[in-house]
């Protein structure tokens, strides 16, 4: 059934098995998203909470061997290719720490916590996502794999997709509050991220 997939026996099976992990995490957020189900976020350590946990650490574990396996196997120049992925996944990677690290351990992982709106998370409500999505780009440059590249992809669209399952929650949780942190803070970047982020600069000047 994978023998279209021209890859050695253990890159094989770890690529199946990433792109089917997320792929049931897709599911469960797409279905959150059409009103079908609860499944992200779970908001309690409950078994949604340890199926999306489960999958998304299958994931990554499997991308990781599938990037160490093909490494170089798409062919592009190397030296470019290397520089511009440390170039976005480095950075981006310790963005999303750091955000992450303002948001609190509990509520990165989905979790019933406190609405977070200062630090990384004036700029952008989901600045996390933002980092991730810059640093998963890097890595497929780092990787130089189609089939890292094919994953990392997936990914990519998992960022986007998971603010859309949030946003009711959140909504449902922390009323007014949100709403109106949602009228000032775009979803992920815009006009307005410059904005403050210009207008901070100014202050700072001004006060310096």
């Amino acid at each position: 059934m994978i023998d279209w997939i021209p890859l050695h026996a253990p890159e094989r099976l770890a690529f199946v098995v990433a792109a089917s992990a997320l792929s049931l995490n897709f599911i469960g957020v797409l279905a959150t998203i059409a009103g079908r189900t609860d499944y992200w976020p779970p908001g309690e350590r409950d078994r949604r909470f340890y199926a999306q946990w489960t999958l998304a650490q299958t994931f990554s574990v499997c991308l990781l061997v599938v990037a160490v396996l093909d490494w170089n196997g798409l062919g592009l120049p190397r030296t470019p290719t290397l520089v511009a992925g440390l170039v976005l996944f480095v950075p981006g990677f310790a963005a999303a720490l750091a955000a992450g690290r303002d948001l609190g351990s509990e509520e990165t992982v989905g979790l019933t916590g406190e609405l977070r709106t200062g630090g990384w998370y004036r700029y952008s409500r989901n600045p996390q996502y933002v980092a991730y999505l810059v640093a998963t780009v890097g890595f497929a440059l780092l990787a130089n794999s189609a089939f890292v590249a094919a994953l990392c992809g997936l990914y990519a669209c998992w960022w986007l997709l998971l603010p859309l399952a949030e946003e009711p929650w959140l909504r449902e949780q922390y009323g007014e509050a949100y709403e109106r942190y949602a009228e000032v803070t775009p979803r992920f970047v815009g006009l307005r991220t410059l904005r403050r982020l210009s207008d901070e600069r100014t202050e700072r000047d001004a006060a310096g």
